[in-house]
């Protein structure tokens, strides 16, 4: 300890030891080392102060690496003073003391605030220019600081822990989908296994059905030839009885014998067609069963995207559907949700290529149709417009609008109740006609450079908007 080591030295060698003492770490130096400036340094000292800051620890002026050069004369004063002093056994790196300066071996008695640092009186002088307060003073700057941080802290907290919530809450949420998701698919598979049953059925029965007819014909072709056995071998009979008569009353009945010995029905055979129709049956099978299926399927050019529309929009279980809810919904707010405007994207985007699709928009009041960017606002309420990212036509308070930004009036002879959008990004254009008479509307055009996706604000009422389904037709070549 500095103390103790200054209590066993004579008083006349302190000064001396106070000259060979390391400024850092206030040990007698080792291996000691010059830097530009003139100050000295133990090795290792400066190689760990070099490490945090490139500047002299007592003047602080700038040095760069391996400007610093073996203070020898220095060394063999420090071995000479050890050895004289007989201090050889005593720990050569002792601390200084705790509220002591480091540099001047003084008590700390001042703040510098630039540095945020506590100094010596001494250290007055390499903090000339800076703000520099007693330590009653500048203590409570640093707690007010710090109490700062503690209240940002505390905020975070509270936020993190909000968030906390509302991933537990969409967990559940994804649980929930996961549970809906998983229902509707039993509930298709179980519709379309009960097709697949009825389809198997009715096959099994028009082959049972052939098989009966194909083999009563063979069984009653089988009765006829055996009807005929009988009937030759009752002839044969007849034949053997008259050649075992008389050779006077053979000749007699000869002719008579002779004519009714006659057989004139044909000889039985298979007829064509007498064997099953197995291509019938099970030739191209399940072709033939997948086409059939055709009844049974449903196919939509374009779904709704639960996890876009907004709480006060309630979709059907397969999202072909999209109406008013009758309350505000509970879902995550995650960052694809409308939230207040009340729209709903199709699940798919699209950046290339022809597509289309009808909407059934029916006596509905009011609605909007049509595409969007996929940079459309989500968290706020926007105008819609060709300007904000969406071309679409819609109806409100009786008047039918395009969604340019001076918001033009659509003339419409016949109120639509079925809206079809015909999308083409190729050309750059997106077209909007009365999907039950065929009669164009209008057409908007634009260099479209995002993904684009179905948009629909369906209004806050009753009645559904309706993704009507498309024509499924089966191709073979």
């Amino acid at each position: 300890m500095a103390d103790s080591m200054d209590e066993d030295m004579p008083e006349e060698a302190l000064p001396l030891r106070q000259d060979l003492t390391c400024p850092v770490c206030q040990g007698i130096f080792q291996d000691p080392v010059l830097l530009p400036c003139s100050h000295s340094f133990c090795r290792e000292c400066h190689q760990k102060s070099f490490q945090v800051n490139k500047k002299c620890p007592v003047c602080r002026k700038e040095c760069e690496e391996g400007q610093a050069i073996a203070n020898r004369a220095l060394s063999s004063a420090c071995e000479s003073f050890l050895k004289q002093s007989n201090w050889g056994s005593i720990r050569k790196h002792a601390p200084p003391a705790e509220e002591s300066c480091n540099l001047h071996l003084k008590p700390l008695v001042l703040y510098c605030e630039k540095d945020e640092e506590p100094l010596c009186v001494d250290c007055v002088t390499l903090h000339n220019t800076h703000t520099l307060w007693p330590l009653s003073e500048g203590a409570p700057m640093c707690k007010k600081e710090l109490g700062f941080k503690v209240q940002i802290f505390a905020k975070k907290v509270e936020t993190y822990k909000k968030t906390t919530r509302k991933l537990s809450n969409a967990m559940e949420y994804i649980k929930y989908q996961a549970e809906q998701a998983e229902k509707q698919i039993k509930v298709e598979f179980e519709r379309l296994r009960m097709a697949l049953i009825t389809e198997e059925a009715l096959r099994l029965k028009a082959l049972a059905v052939e098989e009966e007819e194909k083999i009563a014909a063979v069984q009653e072709l089988i009765d006829s030839t055996n009807e005929d056995i009988a009937s030759m071998n009752k002839l044969s009979d007849a034949l053997k009885r008259e050649m075992g008569n008389e050779d006077l009353a053979l000749l007699r009945n000869f002719q008579k014998v002779k004519r009714e010995a006659k057989w004139t029905r044909g000889d039985p055979y298979l007829p064509e067609d007498s064997l099953l129709n197995m291509g019938k049956h099970v030739g191209a099978l399940s072709f033939k069963i997948w086409k059939n299926m055709q009844n049974h399927v449903k196919y939509n050019p374009v779904v709704l995207d639960p996890n876009t529309a907004s709480p006060w929009l309630s979709l059907n279980a397969d999202l072909s559907t999209v109406k008013e809810s009758a309350e505000r919904l509970t879902a995550p707010d995650n960052p694809d949700r409308f939230d207040p405007c009340v729209f709903v994207l199709g699940a798919e985007g699209y950046k290339s290529g022809k597509h289309r699709w009808d909407v059934i928009v029916g006596d509905n009041p009011r609605w909007i149709v049509g595409v969007c960017k996929e940079s459309v606002p989500r968290k706020k309420k926007f105008t819609v417009s060709t300007s904000r990212g969406v071309w679409s036509i819609g109806l409100s308070k009786g008047v039918y609008t395009v969604s340019t930004p001076e918001r033009t009036e659509l003339q419409v002879q016949q109120r639509p109740e079925r809206i079809r959008i015909k999308l083409n990004l190729d050309k750059g254009e997106v077209s909007f006609w009365d999907g039950g008479t065929a009669k164009h509307l209008v057409t908007l055009t634009h260099k479209f450079d995002e993904m684009m996706y179905p948009i629909f604000g369906p209004g806050l009422y009753s009645t559904p908007t309706i993704l009507a389904p498309g024509k499924i037709a089966v191709h073979t070549s």
